[in-house]
């Protein structure tokens, strides 16, 4: 049961002045539909639920219920302010969770932002790992996936503490480290026959699905294809890796990713 201090909403003179007791007790019996009902949510008394009911509809200076036998039935006025009623309600309840959350120690808590691809292929299997071996108070682990523009941000708004990703270039007010090196991996249909290694030349003669220029990889390629002079015979440029491979898979193109995304498939 919510602690509602009895403060005024309305002080102007002349007024009605409704106070956050009578939100309590207007809520109840809206959501159980009768005194009792009202009482049994709230832990009071019939008489003290009755009583204040009386009292905020004196205040208001109109009825919010209509009196039958077995329930009271909300009045179109009590109606209109049930939505502005229910709203503040469930703001207090949520400072009353807040200050109970507030009451416990804080658990400790790991944020860790990845690269979708490092996501899906290498976070997956270090967090089951990490549940089999971690004490039963380890830190609570939060997962974040998405591209590198937006892990960075959420780096410096504090909303993660690390994060994984691809690229050599760091964003100012950053420190980085490097974990792995790789080259990055050409993506063909099986039903093109040709002849291994590839040539940046040949790809982009067949179709070759570009990463955007912003992305950290995709920097990588379109410097390498403006170095060559080279440039695709595909319109379409595309952030995400995974969905560079699945339209390779559909037939339509070819594509370069990072090794993560070439092994998921590989087959």
């Amino acid at each position: 049961m919510l602690s509602i201090p009895a403060l005024l909403l309305d002080c102007r003179p002349g007024a009605p002045t409704i106070r956050l007791r009578h939100i309590e007790i207007i809520h109840a019996i809206m959501a159980s539909g009768s005194i009792s009902g009202a009482a049994r949510r709230l832990n009071v008394s019939q008489p003290n639920i009755s009583r204040v009911l009386a009292h905020a509809e004196q205040q208001l200076g109109f009825a919010l219920f209509d009196r039958r036998p077995s329930w009271l039935l909300p009045t179109a006025r009590a109606q209109r302010l049930m939505p502005e009623i229910d709203q503040l309600y469930q703001h207090l309840q949520r400072i009353d969770q807040l200050a109970q959350r507030l009451r416990a120690p804080p658990p400790q808590q790991l944020r860790i932002g990845a690269a979708h691809a490092i996501g899906q292929s290498l976070m997956a299997q270090v967090l089951l790992d990490y549940r089999r071996q971690a004490p039963p108070l380890a830190a609570e682990v939060e997962l974040v996936t998405g591209h590198q523009d937006t892990l960075c941000q959420d780096l410096l708004a504090d909303r993660l503490d690390l994060a994984l990703a691809f690229g050599q270039t760091v964003t100012p007010g950053l420190t980085a480290e490097g974990l792995y090196r790789a080259d990055m991996v050409a993506l063909i249909p099986s039903s093109l026959t040709v002849a291994a290694p590839v040539s940046l030349a040949w790809l982009c003669e067949h179709h070759l699905l570009m990463m955007q220029p912003q992305d950290p990889l995709g920097r990588v390629v379109h410097r390498a294809l403006q170095s060559q002079g080279l440039r695709s015979r595909s319109t379409l440029q595309i952030k995400t890796y995974s969905v560079i491979a699945d339209m390779v898979l559909a037939g339509g193109g070819v594509g370069i990713v990072d090794t993560f995304t070439a092994r998921r498939y590989a087959t």
